[in-house]
């Protein structure tokens, strides 16, 4: 495989420490033994790979899927829980210029309907996720922060009425509340829809690392650690921890990036009271290296951030220990309160910064679904939906941009595009601090 990071990100040791995982019973199947024939091919158990799956099961199609490691081992076990508005990172104003008003009008659409989808999802099968928070709040941590905020033409809530609404802290501003979106445990929901996918008859098969994909004939041969998997259609859904070479025409359009999380012992009510936060919003700030954080159910706190570089254990120690640090200077009367948990793990950029999700280009029965910048666990869901869709024949009716059927520019430097995150980051936290 050519993955782009250390050896440590693609291992359990990054995700040793992850709070969800200390909540369900992970969803497993042993490893597959020998050939397998079937009508399409999942390579990625992941938000978007399992509702495609469903999808396709739905319609009639033999699926198999495929993880190396299980259900949610991903990005989509290990995330903040923002099921949410998102899955792009290009500006408005980009999206508007380079696609026109009626496909932004359907983006947002189809945000929505992300939202929506999941939603669904949670009744028909009946998933417990721990749900919470009535949409999210963003917060503005500079004075030029609040200022754009005030030029957007949003309502802007200033820092005594966010106290008023338990959201307090030094650098918060003032905040805008979008309504759209919900707080929910991952771990549980990727659970929830495995097993969704096992009763409706979709195969299984975990600690299974596809090593080639090859077109043979008129369908694929894939060949993995124990045998191979023969099928008419694969979908590739790895998002951040997917490889140049599975497939080639992947090479350089993705660019995975590290996020790290931690998670507090329980709060009292007095610690609540001291800092002055009480909400169980989704929050997140205005900084570009953005910090997300919620108060879970059970009185917990949840805390993450872009801005890791590398993934080795020095480099590990040095990012949660600058995580931790931020949470001091952010939450400064919980600066004593033990972290019980902290975990890492990658989101992936695109090269135009939207989404792909639909068929690949010049490969017939070869499809794709990655890029989510970060808020996969609405946008991922639904385009692996719309996906399974497209592989089916089936009309697609819901709200779907077509730039997310472009295939994305590579990044430059190929192998080595990493680089390019240490002068972004560079940029981005000089702008962060004005």
């Amino acid at each position: 495989m050519q993955r782009i990071y250390e050896p440590l990100a693609y291992s359990d040791e990054g995700r040793a420490g992850c709070y969800w995982d200390s909540t369900v019973t992970p969803v497993t199947d042993p490893p597959l033994q020998g050939d397998l024939r079937a009508d399409v091919a999942v390579i990625g158990a992941g938000f978007a790979g399992l509702n495609a799956a469903l999808e396709l099961r739905q319609s009639g199609a033999e699926v198999v899927v495929l993880d190396s490691g299980y259900a949610g081992w991903g990005a989509s076990g290990r995330n903040g829980g923002f099921c949410c508005e998102g899955g792009a990172k290009a500006k408005v104003s980009t999206l508007r210029h380079q696609y026109g008003a009626n496909v932004l009008a359907d983006w947002d659409a189809a945000q929505t309907a992300s939202i929506n989808y999941v939603d669904g999802l949670l009744s028909r099968y009946g998933i417990d996720v721990d749900r919470h928070s009535h949409g999210e709040m963003l917060l503005a941590h500079s004075p030029r922060a609040l200022e754009k905020m005030q030029r957007s033409g949003a309502t802007v809530i200033n820092r005594e009425a966010l106290a008023a609404q338990g959201i307090k802290g030094p650098e918060f501003l003032g905040g805008i509340h979008g309504p759209r979106g919900f707080a929910l445990n991952p771990r549980k929901y990727i659970d929830g829809l495995a097993q969704a996918c096992r009763a409706a008859g979709v195969r299984f098969a975990f600690g299974t690392t596809v090593g080639a994909l090859q077109r043979i004939g008129s369908g694929w041969y894939l060949t993995h650690s124990t045998g191979s998997v023969s099928a008419d259609q694969v979908l590739v859904a790895t998002n951040g921890y997917s490889s140049d070479d599975l497939p080639d025409w992947l090479r350089a359009r993705y660019l995975p990036v590290l996020s790290s999380i931690m998670v507090t012992r329980a709060l009292t009510p007095v610690e609540l009271h001291a800092q002055g936060w009480h909400s169980d919003l989704m929050s997140y700030d205005s900084r570009t290296l953005l910090h997300y954080f919620r108060l879970l159910p059970e009185g917990r706190f949840l805390f993450g951030m872009r801005g890791g570089l590398a993934s080795t254990p020095k480099a590990e120690a040095t990012t949660r220990a600058r995580l931790r640090a931020n949470f001091n200077r952010m939450f400064p009367a919980w600066a004593a309160v033990e972290a019980t948990h902290m975990w890492s793990g990658l989101v992936c950029i695109m090269g135009d910064l939207v989404p792909f999700a639909g068929a690949v280009p010049g490969q017939n029965g070869l499809y794709a679904a990655l890029g989510w910048h970060g808020n996969g666990v609405a946008m991922g869901s639904y385009a692996g939906k719309i996906v399974g869709q497209q592989m089916a024949g089936t009309t697609v009716s819901d709200p779907w941009p077509e730039f997310m059927g472009r295939p994305s520019r590579r990044f430059p430097l190929g192998k080595q595009r990493r680089m390019l995150m240490h002068l972004a980051y560079l940029a981005y936290g000089l702008g962060d601090r004005m």
